[in-house]
């Protein structure tokens, strides 16, 4: 109850916020013509979206046969494997890795899934120190929040606002070009690459036929986070695998195509291991960390299952009315807008979460933008079926809902009640079940039944 009082409170702080409005609108709206762009480019996009479908429903089919021949293979390349059932136990492997290299500093890749585990509080507290190295992730640190957007962290801040940002936070001149920012962050990240000592990060894909990771990136700073460092550390979810390579030949352009709006993205990088003997880049060890904290229990739930082939281009947030109007910060969760409400109470706690859900006008546009075809709505629909039948609702609201329920099985007493008195009733049920987050129940001036009496055809 504690997160759905929050999330009621801050969704509407963030409508009312005009500024904040008209920067995501300004955002999104450079997002949703390069998707335009990028859709225009494909001669077939409907049929690529049903393969992309099929591979990933193949993989998801073949899910624990796969992930043991990534196992093997990767093992074989010289890396290791370690499974995490739990966020908690994906922290404690984190930890006790740092402290077998002797690690102090991290350099750390965008990765959703840390987020996920609140991985940065756990390190900080181990007394790592901890260094976000894409640019929106980096400002959204020196901001002390977490990342707005799947794809975009910062997509909630002006320029203006990084600007001021930077001048506070690391003593550089006000009114910065984005140009000059990107460039003192480049200077002061350059640093950390070369004195760090672990790098961590996630990946987009897991390959197992090759025994590697993919991992797509823009900037090149995942590139120097894993090839410098003696020590890499991935995390990933274990939903990411992909049948075979050539898979990626359709995979990485659909997803660039609704991520960025790009033909491809810049940077990919397939890793299958630590350095090897007579290499000079990459990491002296590399450990891949398999994570569940429940997608094993989302796996086993049909259909939100489907959700699992999610390959976090973020296109179904640009599209929701629900994600346009609060913004992702107001989810509470590290995976936000449509398809973070699907998944999150699995992750997070389904009963704490249910709520989110619930924050969806059902208008199926995020299942109409899902390059993987998720059907989104119907499974926002599912969880708010799962919800009522396995999470406690307040003594008010269920005596509400039993009031309202007798009531339509018996109208003949709404009949005999007056009007004052049936407006003063449904106010009190509105009052205990749906309100004050619900516009005020305002009943009729007279009962369907007395309206049709006096209209029907003699």
């Amino acid at each position: 109850m504690a997160e759905k009082q929050r999330f009621i409170q801050q969704a509407a702080q963030k409508a009312a916020d005009a500024a904040h409005f008209a920067r995501l609108q300004f955002n999104l709206g450079r997002y949703q013509q390069a998707l335009h762009r990028g859709k225009s480019r494909w001669q077939q996009l409907e049929q690529a979206r049903r393969i992309a479908e099929a591979r990933k429903q193949e993989a998801l089919a073949q899910l624990p046969e796969l992930l043991e021949t990534f196992e093997r293979r990767f093992t074989a390349n010289g890396g290791e494997v370690r499974w995490a059932r739990t966020a908690e136990e994906a922290r404690r492997i984190v930890i006790r890795l740092m402290k077998e290299e002797g690690a102090r500093t991290v350099v750390k890749g965008k990765s959703m899934v840390s987020e996920e585990l609140h991985l940065n509080e756990t390190l900080e507290a181990a007394g790592c120190e901890v260094w976000e190295t894409d640019l929106g992730e980096f400002i959204v640190q020196l901001a002390g929040e977490k990342p707005y957007h799947i794809v975009t962290p910062a997509m909630h801040k002006s320029k203006e606002d990084v600007a001021a940002l930077f001048a506070r936070k690391l003593g550089l001149p006000e009114n910065l070009t984005p140009q000059q920012l990107t460039m003192a962050a480049r200077r002061i990240l350059r640093r950390r690459f070369r004195t760090a000592d672990a790098g961590i990060t996630g990946a987009n894909f897991i390959v197992p036929d090759v025994g590697g990771i993919l991992l797509l990136e823009n900037e090149g700073n995942i590139r120097l986070s894993t090839a410098l460092p003696p020590l890499h550390i991935a995390i990933v979810g274990i939903e990411k695998v992909i049948p075979r390579l050539h898979d990626l030949a359709l995979l990485l352009p659909l997803l660039a195509t609704y991520g960025t709006g790009q033909r491809i993205t810049n940077y990919n990088t397939l890793l299958t291991g630590p350095r090897r003997a007579g290499e000079k880049g990459g990491p002296r060890r590399m450990v891949v960390i398999l994570l569940d904290n429940g997608r094993s229990t989302l796996y086993h739930t049909r259909p939100q299952s489907d959700a699992l082939r999610c390959i976090r281009c973020g296109a179904c947030l640009a599209v929701c009315p629900v994600y346009q109007t609060v913004g992702g910060h107001t989810y509470g969760t590290a995976y936000s807008g449509p398809i973070g409400s699907v998944i999150s109470p699995f992750y997070e706690g389904f009963c704490d979460h249910a709520h989110i859900s619930h924050a969806s006008s059902l208008c199926g546009a995020c299942t109409d933008i899902c390059p993987v075809r998720i059907p989104l709505h119907e499974l926002l629909l599912e969880n708010r079926h799962r919800a009522a039948h396995t999470c406690a609702t307040p003594l008010p609201e269920r005596l509400a809902w039993r009031l309202w329920q007798w009531l339509m099985r018996h109208p003949e007493w709404l009949e005999r009640v007056p009007h004052a008195a049936r407006r003063l009733s449904l106010r009190l049920v509105g009052r205990m079940g749906w309100q004050p987050e619900r516009a005020p129940l305002e009943p009729a001036p007279a009962s369907f039944r007395r309206w049709w009496k006096k209209r029907r055809p003699s």
